[in-house]
């Protein structure tokens, strides 16, 4: 779950020469002799009969339904929603649900002992370790040059987590940097459907470059499932193609698919603690609440510089409610109305946060600081755009260096705590 802050942590942009753009067009691959096929059992698992309840069926501040100004819980709306045509359709959120159990269910197959997943497969070929050794050091190289504070975090990880999550980090950055970086005005659909191929390719154990030679190893170790991947790729698309939310259900599919991925793909490396308690599902749940939160405030954070790109990722039909339209948005001018509006905004984040705590305390003791460290400063920013009367469209909302420093002894505090059924009593509750 610490990967939830990757994204958001580092720069937008990343220097070209991790090859992401490039390395869909051409180049040659890293050598396929040195990596070990990967067993497809995720691939070819059966579908699960999931339920239909929602992580957030009995605290659905961030629904449709949820009523800000009171801070009640309304009646839910229904994980089915129906068409205007009569048709049955899933909501947004459900479909994220259905990832989140089928998540859990690959995970629960492991034994929650730290040993077991810190034991070295054996290695296949003569020499491939000096390989894997060079592309691990290589992702720890631009993890600590582009997320400094959480890097720091890292190092308390034993070797081989360390090492996975570097090479997450990384694969997200390439990702994101296919839309956000110097080469996005390049990138199109086409691109991305060679990137999610050439994904496909590092599940299969056939790595195209050393940095995903890191990856293609890390997936081959631990119970990470190719799903979360493939749909951050849809949300590169979706960046691609869309530039307004018509409500909540469709803006939280999108931070799903850019943020709360991330999440899903680090809580098998991270590891749930042996004395925790807590439903598998239930971590995963607290590992999407913590990427939901942290690209809402990065939304809330990047009013302005977004709608200068011409895009806005705010629902409109709450816009609307607000009496506010693109606009006002545009015209960038602090209202009554504006600032109402990102109250409630804002009260939706903070109970992501809230319900993300309880499961960061579920993880192996040695992978809570990193998380730890990243949502206590990621929530302070949802302050500063408070202490900044709420003008997010023309003042960046940050927290200062000394803020951070004092942020982080705090989190290495909150990070000696163990699993208590209190936690447990609160992740139920999700």
């Amino acid at each position: 779950m610490a990967c939830l802050l990757l994204r958001m942590i580092a720069p937008a942009d990343i220097p070209a020469g991790l090859g992401s753009a490039e390395a869909i067009r051409e180049g040659d691959r890293f050598p396929r002799k040195a990596f070990r096929p990967r067993n497809n059992r995720n691939l070819s698992r059966k579908r699960r009969r999931w339920s239909l309840r929602s992580p957030h069926a009995d605290s659905k501040y961030a629904s449709l339904r949820f009523d800000p100004e009171s801070g009640m819980n309304l009646p839910l709306v229904s994980s089915l929603l129906t068409s205007t045509a009569g048709e049955v359709a899933v909501s947004a959120e459900q479909k994220v649900y259905n990832v989140v159990l089928k998540q859990a269910a690959l995970v629960k197959q492991q034994p929650r002992s730290s040993a077991a997943l810190d034991v070295k497969p054996d290695t296949v070929i003569p020499g491939s370790v000096g390989l894997l050794k060079e592309a691990y050091d290589r992702c720890g190289e631009v993890c600590a040059e582009y997320a400094k504070t959480f890097y720091l975090g890292t190092l308390l990880m034993t070797p081989e987590r360390r090492r996975a999550i570097w090479a997450i980090y990384v694969w997200c950055r390439r990702t994101d940097e296919l839309v956000d970086g110097p080469n996005a005005s390049q990138i199109t659909p086409t691109a991305l459907d060679r990137w999610e191929s050439r994904l496909d390719d590092v599940f299969a154990g056939r790595p195209y470059d050393m940095l995903d030679a890191a990856l293609s190893d890390t997936v081959s170790k631990y119970p990470v499932d190719i799903q979360p991947f493939r749909d951050m790729i849809e949300g590169m698309r979706m960046d691609l193609k869309k530039s307004r939310y018509k409500n909540f259900d469709e803006l939280y599919l999108y931070c799903y698919y850019v943020a709360g991925t991330v999440g899903l793909m680090s809580v098998p490396v991270m590891g749930i603690a042996p004395e925790s308690k807590a439903t598998t599902e239930s971590v995963y749940g607290a590992a999407l609440a913590l990427g939901l939160a942290n690209q809402l405030t990065n939304i809330l954070r990047d009013v302005g510089e977004d709608a200068r790109r011409g895009r806005i990722y705010l629902p409109q039909d709450e816009l609307a409610q607000a009496g506010l339209s693109d606009e006002d948005i545009f015209g960038g001018k602090v209202t009554e109305k504006w600032r109402s509006f990102m109250k409630n905004q804002i009260k939706r984040a903070r109970m992501f946060f809230q319900q993300a705590e309880a499961g960061v305390t579920e993880l192996n003791r040695a992978s809570r600081w990193p998380v730890w460290a990243s949502l206590q400063l990621y929530r302070q920013i949802l302050d500063e755009i408070e202490a900044n009367d709420y003008n997010n469209f023309t003042k960046r909302a940050y927290v200062s260096k000394a803020k951070k420093l004092l942020a982080l002894p705090v989190a290495y505090g909150k990070s000696l705590i163990s699993p208590s059924s209190l936690s447990q009593s609160n992740l139920a509750k999700t």
